[in-house]
């Protein structure tokens, strides 16, 4: 998937893993099945057609549960990126293989646009099960998720050796957390013709603007649990977001967003409102200046907070 055939941002489909319970989950979201139809309805009538979701949100809870959001739309509308997690590998000949097939049978499909090896464990182990997956038509592109830049040049090295590449990256990246940036990722992509894709963009709904230390985020969720304790930190940055969205009429989160994209990255966003497709819609036409960018970053390196995720390792080694 190259920059030229990647839509302007993913929609990101995490916390429809969650429950739905309030407390039971990762982001202690409250969703149901006829919500996120409308939103499934909302995005594609828009124009946003790239899901992302993984084997591991919710333990396929979110792979069913964005089939049943899709069952009736025809295949050709939108396209699926999902992920193989190697922590979770099962001890068969082929786990790649045998995780892939229990993904397209939860999305209820037979092949899927964007697969990805999601950690990485053993660059050199896992990397070789995705060939003959893309020689059966059952992968049509594959890229890396959370790997460094020694480890994407492994993978492209091993996919290259087979006539393949890879073709996309999907890394942690926000004003917060810039490493993939700082470790020449991000560059490595544009010279090769890499799309990247951000994911966490709006850290959890941290930079929002919608949470403050007077308002924190869901008690419960392991968001919360990482984030609130931050608020205070981020006001500056977050009230700055917000000021240069309402000359614009967007919010904080849809100049995060545009912030990713001026970066020329492929955010994913979190979908689960239709609300949120409308920021989303915002975001892209948002064009922030120089001066803009360089603010927010200072403002984000000022706040000196880490927002690295427990599955992540330093891209910077």
């Amino acid at each position: 998937m190259t920059s030229t055939t990647a839509p302007a941002v993913a929609l990101g489909t995490w916390a429809w893993g969650d429950s739905g319970e309030v407390g039971d989950g990762y982001f202690g979201s409250e969703l149901t099945a006829s919500g996120l139809r409308e939103v499934a309805e909302q995005a594609l009538s828009t124009g946003f057609t790239l899901w992302d979701t993984a084997a591991v949100y919710g333990m396929g809870r979110s792979e069913t549960v964005l089939a049943q959001a899709l069952k009736g739309y025809d295949r050709g509308d939108y396209q699926l990126s999902t992920k193989f997690t190697p922590q979770i590998a099962g001890d068969g000949d082929d786990p790649v293989a045998d995780m892939l097939e229990q993904s397209l049978d939860r999305l209820g499909t037979d092949y899927v646009d964007l697969y990805w090896i999601h950690n990485p464990a053993d660059v050199a182990r896992w990397t070789p099960y995705l060939i003959p997956l893309l020689r059966s038509g059952r992968v049509k592109h594959v890229g890396v998720s959370n790997h460094n830049l020694k480890e994407i040049a492994l993978a492209d090295e091993i996919l290259g050796d087979a006539g393949f590449r890879v073709e996309a990256v999907q890394n942690h990246y926000s004003v917060l957390h810039r490493s993939s940036e700082r470790a020449g990722i991000l560059e490595h992509c544009r010279e090769h013709d890499v799309r990247f894709f951000s994911y966490m963009v709006l850290e959890q709904g941290a930079l929002t603007g919608r949470y403050s230390p007077a308002h924190p985020l869901p008690e419960g969720s392991s968001r919360a649990a990482v984030y609130n304790g931050m608020l205070p930190r981020l006001r500056a940055l977050t009230d700055r977001m917000a000021a240069i969205g309402d000359d614009r009429g967007a919010s904080a989160a849809d100049v995060a967003t545009a912030w990713a994209i001026a970066k020329g990255t492929t955010p994913i966003v979190g979908v689960t409102k239709v609300g949120h497709l409308d920021g989303v819609v915002r975001a892209r036409g948002i064009e922030l200046t120089g001066e803009e960018i360089a603010e927010l970053e200072a403002l984000a390196d000022a706040a000196d907070v880490d927002t690295r995720g427990s599955w992540e390792h330093d891209m910077e080694r």
